[in-house]
């Protein structure tokens, strides 16, 4: 009470702010008259003026009064829009690097052209993130000519572009993008071989639209590129056939963790259709150590089957499992489960299985804008995740007023017992708005529940639209249509849509519909009058209706998500209305506690078709949510804190990538591994304090033979008198310091040096990408650590760096080794090889056994086992039957595609599949 009070007095901690950016709007607006008396010319100079200002030690702050009064003139002249001044309050948060909750329809795009203008002059680049690829090209479009005339470059990344393009459009002043093609872009560009290929500058400023949605709902899932592994096809579809047969006693599903375990009863149950009707199941038990890749298919089928609902979480199109948005409803084209949960799916839904995949690189949303020096968003929606972008981003949201006041009516939600009471009761109120002409928009939580309202309607004779992931690319004009009189809309969650519902319709889109065949210019000025008419004859039919009704058909988990929805009515002072119908059967009331209510409402004589409306229904529903809101941002923070983890070993390594192709020579790194590789070989072989019988000399000529390919006489100098480590390490580096020089000297320096660099980056993807691999894999059992009372984020953390720390040994003995081996041949066809290498930079992927040396030279060569012969195999080599080739035992990279009930080429006497080759 007490807090209320000092607010009403002395105004929020928001509305202060608020107030003191209001003062500097002032400012602005007294430089319009002066603005306005220069002609086109003296506008534009006002560009490159500011630019020498800031050369000159000027800050960008002290610039943005009349930045932002030049920009607001520029829009006034070229896009017939002049900035609202609550545009500027908001253009200056966004500045201040701020989140900027603006209304729908208040417009944000036109209010980002401000800070992007401003931070533009500096030449470093700024990134206007969208949600998707029709946005980013149309704002690009759009906001792209007021940015030229005044001197200013804009670019936009689209899916499909080349190297070349996505160069070009991230060295403009301004680009357009959306989030997953920043992201990917970034990974891409860590794989790339020489600085000139990479697309993307350091990162500057971004502003992201619909920034709730793409910082917080697209958090939980990382972006990843990777690469095919073995074909497990049929173990998938043998999975998949034994999962209908088990029971609900077989299996406990929890559906606030979204998890779903075997019981004991289960684990027998699976065990006996495992040996009855397949010969997957090895010796022992299921949860025995060799059968661990049939419990990640098992667990995985079960998954698909039992918390994945067709139509809700994904659709079928085009022989192709689609994974759907759950927070806007569409369709996350060639977005894919990872772990095998796709693979599952498509055998559950008997659909062709593609190739599971090997992560070769990742990052999270999170930890990718977090990257940027200064960053920004804007949305409709952030007041109730404030927390959360304070926590994680350091951002602050700052809630800015309407341009006009708000006249849109929020209605209590009606309650019902079940779901056919609720369904019955939104079939009325369509019925009633459509009969009076008001157009409504209905919001539905899923594909499915869409069209089993629409097929309601269908059977009441009532026209109306389905927007959903079957029908996106008619979105632009449903959307377009939905504000006219007696329009009927039906809608999966409406987050990012980006575009305004205009009461009426929407003059751009009629015209650009109704015009296209039109050729006569007259008629065309006569047609596009009649239809200016038409909408606003229909815009004031619609506003003596009542405006857009907003009716929600279900509460979503995030109270984001239901307010987005409602932002669609009474956009710019328009009158609209909105009203939520839930029953107890919702997903939301039946996980959070509907059986007790429903226990209530039974006692005090609720009927069947009766609602109940009242207040504080609300508040126990936005409490529900706040703890679903709570309970995600908890799982999300999480993620992070392990994912921050690899984070700063991804850092490392990427820039490691960087400065070693900055490098022309990098032979002073190559001779660091070759030094500290010897020393560890020595170190195991011959430990500093050991006594001489307690040296391991064999050992040491055969790690000398596999290693450096040298025949050292070291048992002769284990029988020399004072002979010791340190001897011992002095002679094997300065034995293999010669064979390097020597090699150098044969192939010539410069030939030395790129061969050096490019197998240095190879295998360092290489090794990155099976680090990758071992972290996923002790993610995945990390959390039964907490069963020994251990913290499984301090083990996770212990053990990845322990894991980092042996991938780094591991390359400076594989970079070592292959260096000593390699023999470069010269006398190929040099015409063909930049083509070659080439392709493979493209790809990005990782070495195989024969691509090892592979260069940035045409006049250098791989590798070859191809003929290879007793005689002329390096030392240490050995022929294995079951591939047909020569392969080193020691060195995984010269392998190949190995069987998995071929002998192990380790020589350990195992299949393939029971050592290296098990998951």
């Amino acid at each position: 009470m007490l807090g209320g009070l000092l607010k009403s007095v002395f105004g929020s901690a928001n509305d202060r702010i608020v107030k003191q950016l209001r003062n500097r709007t002032e400012a602005i607006g007294a430089l319009e008259e002066g603005l306005k008396a220069l002609d086109d010319a003296a506008l534009q100079a006002k560009t490159q003026e500011f630019r020498t200002r800031l050369e000159g030690g000027e800050t960008e702050d002290a610039l943005l009064e009349e930045a932002f009064a030049v920009v607001r003139e520029a829009s006034r002249r070229v896009l017939g829009m002049r900035h609202f001044d609550v545009q500027l309050v908001g253009g200056m948060v966004l500045h201040q690097g701020k989140i900027t909750e603006m209304k729908t329809g208040e417009g944000k795009t036109l209010m980002a052209t401000l800070p992007v203008y401003l931070n533009a002059l500096s030449g470093k680049g700024v990134h206007v993130v969208t949600v998707n690829d029709y946005l980013a090209k149309r704002d690009a479009e759009w906001m792209g000519v007021l940015y030229s005339f005044l001197g200013l470059t804009t670019g936009v990344i689209l899916p499909g572009m080349g190297d070349a393009e996505r160069q070009a459009a991230y060295r403009c002043d301004i680009t357009y993008a959306t989030n997953n093609e920043l992201g990917f872009d970034y990974l891409r560009d860590n794989l790339k071989f020489r600085l000139e290929q990479m697309a993307q500058r350091e990162f500057n400023y971004a502003i992201v639209d619909e920034v709730d949605s793409i910082l917080i709902d697209e958090a939980r899932t990382p972006l990843i590129i990777s690469g095919p592994t073995d074909d497990s096809s049929e173990l998938y579809m043998a999975v998949d056939a034994l999962i209908p047969l088990l029971t609900e006693e077989d299996y406990e599903k929890d559906e606030k963790q979204r998890a779903v375990t075997l019981t004991e009863d289960g684990t027998e149950r699976i065990e006996q259709l495992l040996r009855e009707k397949t010969e997957l199941l090895g010796e022992g038990g299921l949860y025995d150590v060799q059968n661990v890749t049939v419990v990640h298919h098992v667990n995985q089928a079960l998954r698909a089957h039992k918390l994945f609902t067709r139509d809700v979480d994904y659709i079928v199109k085009d022989n192709k499992v689609v994974i759907i948005d759950e927070f806007t409803g569409r369709m996350m084209e060639g977005r894919r489960y990872s772990e095998g949960l796709h693979q599952a799916l498509e055998a559950k839904e008997k659909v062709a299985i593609q190739m599971e995949n090997q992560t070769l690189a990742s990052i999270t949303f999170q930890n990718l804008f977090r990257m940027y020096p200064k960053l920004s968003g804007m949305t409709g929606t952030a007041m109730t995740e404030a927390g959360e972008f304070a926590e994680i981003y350091g951002l602050e949201v700052v809630d800015i007023p309407t341009n006009k006041p708000m006249a849109r009516i929020d209605n209590d939600d009606e309650v019902y017992r079940t779901s056919a009471e609720r369904d019955n009761a939104v079939i009325e109120q369509i019925q009633t708005c459509h009969k009076k002409g008001q157009p409504v928009l209905v919001g539905t939580v899923s594909i499915e529940k869409s069209e089993q309202l629409s097929a309601q309607l269908k059977k009441r004779g009532i026209k109306h639209e389905v927007l959903n992931a079957r029908h996106h690319e008619r979105e632009a004009f449903i959307i377009g249509d939905a504000g006219v009189p007696g329009a009927v809309v039906i809608a999966t969650n409406m987050a990012g849509r980006g575009t305004d519902i205009q009461l009426g319709g929407n003059v751009d889109l009629r015209l650009a519909r109704e015009l296209a065949d039109v050729t006569d210019e007259g008629e065309r000025e006569t047609k596009a009058a009649e239809i200016r008419a038409d909408i606003a004859k229909k815009h004031d039919e619609v506003l003596a209706a009542g405006g857009l009704f907003v009716l929600g058909t279900e509460r979503h988990e995030s109270r984001r998500i239901d307010n987005q929805l409602r932002g669609r009515s009474g956009r710019q002072g328009d009158p609209g209305e909105s009203k939520f119908f839930v029953s107890l059967e919702d997903d939301l009331m039946r996980i959070f506690g509907s059986e007790r209510m429903d226990g209530v409402l039974r006692k005090l004589g609720l009927e069947e078709g009766e609602a109940i409306i009242h207040p504080w229904v609300n508040k126990a529903l936005e409490k529900a949510q706040s703890k679903v809101e709570a309970r995600n941002f908890d799982i999300r923070k999480q993620l992070l804190k392990y994912d921050d983890v690899m984070n700063d070993q991804r850092k490392v390594v990427f820039e490691q990538r960087k400065d070693l192709m900055r490098e022309e020579d990098v032979s002073e790194t190559i001779r660091d591994m070759r030094a500290e590789t010897v020393d560890d070989i020595v170190d195991r072989c011959i430990p500093e304090k050991a006594l001489p019988e307690e040296w391991a000399v064999d050992s040491l000529h055969e790690e000398c033979m596999r290693v450096f390919g040298l025949n050292l006489p070291v048992h002769d100098w284990a029988k020399e008198e004072g002979v010791g480590h340190t001897e011992f390490r002095d002679r094997i580096g300065d034995a293999v310091d010669r064979k390097m020089a020597e090699k150098a000297t044969r192939y010539g320096p410069q030939i030395m040096r790129m061969a050096e660099r490019s197998l240095l980056l190879q295998l360092l993807d290489n090794a990155w990408k099976d680090h990758l691999l071992q972290l996923d894999h002790l993610r995945q059992g990390i959390g039964l650590r907490a069963f020994a009372q251990r913290d499984p984020l301090n083990e996770y953390k212990s053990e990845a760096f322990a894991l980092f720390e042996a991938m780094l040994t591991g390359l400076r003995g594989q970079v070592t080794q292959v260096l000593a081996h390699v023999e470069l041949r010269t006398d190929v066809d040099q015409a063909m090889e930049p083509q070659r290498q080439e392709q493979q930079m493209q790809e990005s992927r990782p070495a195989a056994d024969e691509d090892i040396a592979s260069v940035g030279s045409p006049a250098m060569q791989k590798l070859s086992t191809e003929g290879m012969t007793a005689e002329t195999a390096p030392p240490g080599f050995v022929f294995h039957e079951a591939t047909g080739r020569w392969l080193h035992p020691g060195d995984q990279s010269t392998w190949g595609k190995v069987p998995r009930n071929a002998p192990c080429p380790c020589q350990s006497g195992k299949k393939y599949k029971q050592c290296h080759g098990a998951v």
